[in-house]
């Protein structure tokens, strides 16, 4: 009882001073979602739960690792993996997170469009959950940089002498962003910054806008459904089985969680399951070998989950291609303006953007597929016509959707 009236003192301190129960009801038990709505509206908390195992493995990295060309591979492939107690573990997680934390970003995304869960008011949800996926791209980017091996070489040495250009010449910004002619101590330490500090500081910020967005107007449903968030509201507050049941809403906190942490659990078990016994996807053997400038590798690649990108790029000249890649970064931005359609209904519903949805789905498969292999032979044909078929699909999206007839 003593417990019980000291909890409740503090929590009156706190809400004089901050206005700890106001937050409570605007962030949690006030906070309404949607009954109509499915295990997919779970992967923002799993995205989240993700980060936040990123965060504490990539902490205890951090503990052993040497941002040093002389000493970085080392750090990593001797002292974490073999010297340090559990260090392998800790590794695993952070590699088998990294790679995780973007398929749930695909499937999030891809569950948004499907929904049209960027229409009618919500463009800045979408917005920020795109300017969140440039955030994470860019902190997996400079993260790649830190084994130093030959991979994390070669692939920041493409990607770095993109910069440059292509007919503009602009070599100086590209050794502006290495410090130096060539990936070396320089560009190593500006990465390791980025990865460590400055990245993780602006996604934390990007995922508080992001719910920001995301608490008015209120969440999407897998109806596209109008809802009475306030009659709805007042009815599941009377608290009578009967008028819950027809309250179309249920409180964001303990109900929707609850429902949110059963998914993460069954994520979870996946999750260790990789780490321990199939950890090896997420690491590229050829980063195994130690950087060296003087040895190209035969085929240089990105990690999967760009993989869909670079291969806009490689099948066009230098400069076409470069534009290509450049609008290929933004486009999905865009879509909440260039989707004309006045419906809020899943794609299901929608006629030709049901068929458009899944061929940009395929699509971004096939294009992943390809930028793994070689650009030679049919592979290079095939990456060019889904490269070709990416934009054509984005110019008829306003086509097909101002054509589209009111539900």
């Amino acid at each position: 009882m003593a417990h019980f009236e000291k909890a409740k003192s503090l929590n009156e301190w706190l809400d004089q001073r901050i206005g700890i129960n106001t937050l409570k009801k605007v962030m949690q038990s006030e906070y309404w979602i949607p009954k109509n709505i499915n295990f997919l509206w779970a992967m923002g908390m799993v995205l989240a739960a993700t980060f936040g195992i990123l965060l504490v493995s990539g902490i205890f990295l951090l503990m052993y690792y040497n941002p040093s060309t002389d000493l970085a591979f080392d750090s990593v492939n001797y002292t974490i993996m073999t010297e340090v107690g559990y260090g392998w573990l800790w590794r695993h997680i952070h590699g088998v997170g990294a790679s995780l934390v973007f398929l749930i970003i695909y499937i999030h995304m891809f569950t948004g469009i499907y929904y049209g869960s960027y229409k009618k008011g919500r463009e800045l949800i979408w917005i920020s959950g795109m300017l969140l996926f440039v955030l994470f791209s860019a902190e997996a980017f400079s993260g790649y940089m830190l084994p130093w091996g030959q991979m994390s070489y070669w692939a920041g040495m493409v990607i770095t002498n993109l910069f440059s250009g292509g007919s503009l010449h602009a070599d100086g910004l590209v050794e502006w962003i290495r410090g130096d002619y060539v990936p070396a101590q320089a560009f190593l330490s500006r990465f390791f910054m980025l990865h460590v500090l400055l990245m993780p500081l602006a996604i934390i910020g990007a995922i508080v806008f992001h719910f920001g967005t995301l608490r008015l107007p209120h969440v999407n449903n897998q109806d596209g459904k109008e809802i009475d968030f306030e009659e709805s509201a007042r009815l599941w507050k009377e608290g009578t089985t009967e008028s819950r049941r027809k309250s179309e809403v249920i409180p964001f906190s303990p109900v929707f969680l609850s429902k949110d942490v059963f998914v993460m659990g069954v994520y979870f078990i996946l999750f260790f399951y990789l780490v321990f016994y199939h950890f090896e996807f997420a690491m590229d053997p050829v980063n195994f070998d130690p950087a060296n400038g003087l040895k190209t590798p035969t085929h240089i690649y990105p990690e999967w989950y760009f993989l869909w990108s670079y291969e806009i790029l490689r099948p066009f000249p230098t400069d076409p291609g470069l534009v290509a890649f450049a609008i290929a970064q933004v486009i999905f931005f865009t879509l909440p303006f260039l989707d004309m359609s006045p419906n809020v209904a899943p794609a299901n519903k929608r006629g030709a953007f049901h068929i458009w949805f899944w061929l940009m789905l395929i699509d971004m498969l096939v294009l992943t597929f390809m930028g793994k292999l070689p650009p030679e032979g049919i592979w290079s044909t095939i990456g060019l016509v889904a490269a070709i078929t990416f934009f054509v699909l984005w110019i008829s999206l306003p086509i097909i959707t101002k054509l589209e007839k009111k539900l």
